[in-house]
């Protein structure tokens, strides 16, 4: 009678859990849902204004941190370890490669050229409005947008369209050797640059800069390529390349082992090596390289083996990077935002300064604190595993809040814009007289909270897997978890207030 008593208890409060954490996801969910739309960095496209949040915006932000967490003790309860196998290591085979494939990368290749040739053309010799132009439209609404999206949602085509990947395939490459120790520190660097030259610079609306900058960066890009070996390049260095082979990871398709493959959304992001445990803690704190403790391959659970995407902390830069690269553009591009950098300028300090200032500051508050659960994590688990092992473990849920970020804020931008990407693209040469950019019914904005709560419950998930692949103790695997979840909730909170902000254009930039 007592292990009855005991059980039926059990069972009620597992119940209990799950019902608060429904109830709190509707209320977040009504709160939430009027008026709000995010930001984006592209701000000479779209200047759409928004009203104002009827409700407290402490309230607005409280009850989503408040879902995230309680979604995270619900999570808790999810102890059955061939349960959670089951959940990310789920495939199923739907085509053998071979022909297809071929074809595809070749039509791939030839269309990412085309379409370099042509944004480079029309972004000099066409017309200087950004709202027309084929290089930005099709660079912001079509790749920035469109191509990401679609990156983490189906899966990644760039390296077939890539083209600075085509044309170093076609010449004498491999001169010399990528020292590893660089790691990936070059892409994360590389991201965070694009980012500042896409927020500083006027590339969004000024269309001979983006074809002189897109000209530029794949004549690098080759000349990279061909130096060190196109694999090392576009794996280490190019940061294109990198943005969007995270965000493939996320995606359900993929070609593995010459198969294309589909796994369930975000679970090919759970690539804990189980075979490296007995030789966990050998690598060095400090370093980057691929050591024999974190590998270079990773099992899905089905037995299939493929390359890590986060094998040392220039890769969490990355991850890090993806997540604040959005809250940066976002807060930027809003009222508050630009009132700051006024209000700082104002001192007599440089704007670039304080944009500059705001930007690595941020990045490293981001970073630090990542860093910083990791420690903590640590000293809360007492186990030998070190503090730079479980900050590289848990990295790839971060790819997944950011993709929640990107759709939050760049959903609606894409479908207001697609007409115009639609008219640019079947007619290259020519401007559109009468550009159309859609009017978005009011419910559309409530879509981005789902899409921020969505991405960061999905991550508590994968997290969840990680960690029960790490710890052989289901306390250790339990508990290993919330600095990480503690993290995630904050950038939740600065999510979820920067999207119930209105739009603005950024202080000394428009």
């Amino acid at each position: 009678m007592p292990r009855e008593r005991s059980a039926r208890e059990s069972v009620t409060a597992r119940w209990t859990v799950r019902a608060a954490t429904l109830g709190l996801a509707l209320v977040g969910a009504l709160l939430l849902a009027r008026g709000v739309a995010a930001s984006n960095a592209a701000v000479g496209l779209s200047e759409a204004s928004r009203d104002a949040l009827a409700i407290p915006r402490w309230l607005y932000v409280a009850t989503g941190g408040a879902a995230i967490g309680a979604s995270a003790l619900l999570a808790g309860f999810v102890t059955d370890r061939g349960f959670v196998e089951r959940v990310h290591g789920w495939r199923r085979d739907l085509s053998a490669g071979g022909r297809g494939r071929t074809l595809a990368t070749a039509v791939g290749a030839i269309v990412g050229l085309v379409l370099l040739a042509l944004v480079v053309y029309r972004g000099i010799a066409g017309p200087q409005l950004s709202t027309i132009n084929f290089a930005v439209v099709v660079v912001f609404a079509g790749g920035r947008a469109g191509l990401t999206m679609a990156a983490y949602a189906v899966g990644n085509a760039w390296p077939a369209l890539n083209p600075a990947r085509t044309l170093s395939s076609r010449l004498p490459n491999g001169f010399l050797t990528y020292p590893d120790r660089l790691g990936r520190w070059p892409a994360a660097a590389g991201i965070l640059l694009l980012v500042w030259i896409e927020t500083t610079t006027g590339v969004t609306d000024t269309p001979r800069t983006l074809a002189t900058f897109a000209a530029a960066y794949v004549a690098l890009s080759v000349v990279g390529a061909v130096l060190v070996g196109g694999d090392a390049w576009f794996r280490n260095v190019d940061p294109v390349a990198t943005f969007f082979r995270f965000y493939g990871r996320v995606a359900p398709l993929a070609w593995e082992g010459g198969r294309l493959r589909a796994s369930l959304p975000a679970m090919r992001l759970v690539e804990i090596d189980e075979r490296s445990e007995s030789v966990a803690g050998q690598s060095e704190p400090g370093g980057d390289a691929r050591t024999a403790a974190e590998g270079t391959a990773a099992t899905d659970g089905s037995g299939t083996t493929r390359q890590r995407l986060v094998t040392g902390l220039g890769d969490v830069a990355v991850a890090v990077a993806l997540v604040w690269e959005l809250t940066f553009s976002g807060f930027v591009t809003t009222e508050q935002g630009a009132a700051t950098v006024r209000a700082v300028a104002s001192v007599g300090l440089p704007p670039m300064l304080v944009y500059a200032a705001l930007f690595l500051g941020g990045f490293a508050a981001f970073y630090g604190a990542y860093l910083t659960a990791a420690h903590v994590s640590v000293r809360r688990v007492l186990t030998t595993r070190t503090p730079r092992e479980l900050a590289v473990a848990f990295a790839p849920p971060l790819v997944v809040v950011a993709a929640g970020y990107h759709l939050a804020h760049y959903f609606a931008f894409f479908l207001s814009l697609s007409p115009s990407l639609t008219a640019v693209l079947a007619d290259p040469l020519s401007a559109p007289t009468n550009p159309i950019v859609l009017t978005l019914p009011a419910w559309v904005s409530a879509l981005n909270i789902a899409f921020v709560l969505g991405g960061h419950l999905v991550a508590i998930w994968v997290a969840h897997s990680i960690a029960y692949r790490l710890f052989p103790s289901r306390l250790q695997a339990i508990r290993s978890q919330y600095p990480f979840v503690f993290v995630m909730i904050g950038y939740t909170v600065a999510s979820l207030w920067l999207i119930s902000l209105p739009t603005a254009t950024p202080a000394f930039l428009g």
